[in-house]
């Protein structure tokens, strides 16, 4: 019998190269997406035809019920979130909803239908925030710095909490940033590559940036999906950094990008102080060595790789939109 996967989240940067991954193992891929929304469904446009979409709401726990009961997942990766720090400042309730209490819903959907399903939460770097050691391992513990960070550790630990209390097969991926040409417009490594192009073709003439010193730990997101599939292979549920180990500032970032496409970065970017964070993390850089030795796992791809991957699918966007 083919396993089969629900995905919610399935329509984000993550979610699209998941379903392809599962896929490719021969799942079934069950995806989740919100009726009332405005969906976007072009990052799982060329698989859509393979992929089963229902209805349903992390804010709704009858939705994920009947979801788990007509569809009979063996693995729930639960991927949906309200996923971006700056909108967590304007809208903490919002987040607190969906990233921190719509994980119980999930979990308690689970217990009830079917305590065998196996579970992946969506944790994040972000629960480091100002971070208490370097580099940030499954050990260190958190100190949230936004309303999405402080979701994120409930989500965290209320996955410990049902995998200690009802014995379910729960794990978390402490995913560190992980980029891609699907990253959305809004987050730091998308809005360098696609300023980038836009320059490139005459369309803009600067781009506006906040803090050039922050430095992140940055991979590529269709590495870090095969990590979540990996932890629910294990016999035995746990929680896995996920991370390149490596740091790099968002000048270096600039300064990739530009040159990937023949440009002087000096001449075109400009600091906003409206893009500095009310609290900025501090360095965050992880330790992937329990989830490289545990689950065998490792990143194909890297910095200098990713950034030109990404100008360059921003170049041929920006082209395409403008023919």
């Amino acid at each position: 019998m083919a396993k089969r996967a629900l995905i919610t989240g399935i329509t984000g940067q993550d979610g699209s190269y998941l379903a392809e991954f599962l896929l490719g193992q021969g799942y079934e891929v069950c995806g989740m997406v919100r009726r009332s929304s405005t969906l976007n469904f072009e990052r799982i446009a060329h698989i859509q035809d393979r992929l089963t979409l229902v209805a349903g709401d992390l804010l709704d726990e009858v939705s994920m019920i009947n979801i788990l009961r007509d569809n009979h997942p063996t693995e729930v990766y639960n991927l949906a979130a309200q996923s971006f720090v700056q909108t967590s400042w304007n809208q903490p309730v919002l987040t607190g909803e969906t990233t921190a209490l719509g994980v119980t819903r999930v979990l308690d959907a689970i217990r009830i239908v079917d305590p065998e399903i196996r579970f992946y939460q969506a944790s994040s770097s972000e629960m480091f925030g100002k971070v208490l050691e370097v580099p940030q391992k499954e050990s260190t513990p958190f100190y949230p710095r936004s309303p999405y960070g402080v979701a994120k550790v409930y989500g965290h630990w209320i996955t410990v909490n049902y995998r200690e209390s009802y014995d379910l097969h729960a794990s978390s991926g402490i995913l560190f940033n992980h980029e891609s040409p699907r990253r959305g417009l809004e987050f730091v490594t998308r809005k360098v590559t696609h300023g980038v192009a836009r320059i490139k073709a005459g369309i803009d003439e600067k781009l506006a940036l906040g803090n050039l010193d922050a430095q992140r730990d940055w991979g590529f997101a269709a590495d870090y999906v095969r990590a979540m599939w990996l932890m629910l292979q294990q016999d035995r549920p746990n929680d896995y950094v996920v991370a390149t180990g490596e740091t790099h500032s968002v000048k270096e970032l600039v300064e990739l990008a530009f040159a990937a496409a023949d440009l002087d970065w000096e001449q075109h970017v400009f600091i906003d102080e409206r893009f500095l964070r009310p609290a900025e993390v501090d360095l965050l850089v992880g330790d992937p060595a329990k989830a490289e030795v545990t689950l065998g796992w490792s990143r194909q791809v890297d910095f200098p790789t990713l950034v030109q991957m990404m100008v360059e699918a921003d170049l041929a966007l920006v082209k395409s939109q403008r023919i």
